[in-house]
């Protein structure tokens, strides 16, 4: 677990609670402009921002448990990283992120080499038998690395090349600032600042109805990208007309133009923004599959995503987390990106698409601070 620096307390020994988690707030600002609202760099912790399950470790009565953030008891998904916690002093609560950081890596791995032992209500013994990679920090944790910089310019210039060292940004702590409860207001609060998402243009091919005061419109899409650039709009228009025949999806690894599903979005979008593509759901609509619907691919959407990984299951061998859309009024179909545009290999592997400026995670995890 990474353990966010300066929040390893004792605490007292009768609570074997965990504690409410403090907050950060998103920072969306030019490097220039925050001297002017958050004083000097020395003022703060300026931290590596990991792409990991937050959660707390919280040691009581010579017993350790295991919170994540939404208040589940996790202890027994993550057994090798409670036996790391006997070293603690009794008493210690600490918060960080989970994560994967496989042995001799410099960096750790992505986010979805967690994910087995998040989406399974029980662990198959191979899955809790990986090996833990080895510890070198005092107490079982490891601190995430401390950016030292003399301005705010200097300091952005680390969260650039976030992405070729597996992080999502930085993460800004006021030495000031005590544990607080919540996204608390005020000056000594938390900030993550992360880097510029990545966006493609790809194509609305399914929709499911949303959740609560969303339940009557369709809100959760997902979207598609070529599978190599078509040689002009008519050649697009003849995929969009064999989709609508019904015929038969051809194999993945052949040459056939096709359009294969690349991302599922359900967020991004003012209410009337999705009521407006409700309406083109439900005038495209080929089939209906429970709560989900096939439509005519019409519609090209800008997808805002922080991160790319290989993906075996996926039809287009990539997963993206978490993407956001708008729709494009300006974009013929035959113009949306093609797999190898949005999956452009980089230093860290896939990490492809464009930059975009904002609007607005298997092996055995470790304690990563």
């Amino acid at each position: 677990m990474a353990a966010l620096r300066g929040c390893f307390s004792q605490a007292p020994a009768a609570d074997a609670a965990w504690a409410v988690y403090f907050l950060a707030h998103a920072l969306q600002a030019a490097p220039e402009t925050l001297a002017a609202t958050l004083g000097a760099p020395a003022e703060w912790l300026v931290e590596c921002k990991y792409d990991g399950m937050r959660a707390q470790g919280v040691k009581r009565r010579g017993r350790v448990w295991i919170w994540s953030r939404g208040e589940e008891l996790v202890s027994d998904r993550f057994p090798k990283v409670v036996q790391q916690a006997p070293s603690w002093p009794d008493g210690t609560a600490v918060d960080g992120e989970l994560l994967v950081w496989l042995p001799g890596s410099a960096k750790p791995a992505p986010f979805n080499r967690l994910q087995p032992r998040l989406n399974r209500k029980t662990l198959p013994r191979k899955l809790l038998a990986e090996a833990l990679t080895a510890l070198a920090a005092a107490h079982g944790l490891h601190l995430a690395p401390v950016v030292v910089a003399p301005d705010w310019p200097a300091c952005a210039r680390p969260r650039d090349g976030a992405r070729e060292r597996s992080v999502e940004g930085l993460m800004l702590k006021h030495r000031g600032a005590a544990y607080g409860i919540g996204r608390a207001r005020s000056e000594l609060a938390w900030w993550k600042w992360k880097v510029d998402a990545l966006s493609v243009d790809a194509v609305l091919v399914y929709a499911q109805a949303g959740h609560g005061r969303r339940a009557g419109v369709y809100t959760d899409y997902t979207f598609a990208v070529w599978s190599r650039p078509p040689a002009s709009a008519a050649k697009a228009q003849a995929v969009v007309e064999a989709i609508a025949r019904r015929e038969p999806t051809p194999p993945r690894d052949s040459e056939t133009l096709q359009l294969l599903p690349f991302a599922k979005a359900y967020s991004g979008s003012s209410d009337e923004e999705f009521k407006a593509v409700d309406r083109i759901v439900r005038a495209t609509t080929l089939e209906k599959f429970g709560p989900v619907r096939s439509v005519r691919p019409t519609r090209v959407f800008e997808i805002a995503f922080e991160g790319l990984n290989a993906s075996p299951r996926r039809r287009s061998g990539v997963a993206v987390r978490p993407p956001m859309q708008r729709l494009r009024h300006d974009k013929p179909l035959h113009e949306a990106a093609t797999l190898a545009s949005a999956a452009g290999a980089g230093p860290g592997g896939l990490t492809g698409g464009r930059r975009r400026k904002r609007h607005r995670r298997a092996q055995a995890p470790i304690w990563r601070v």
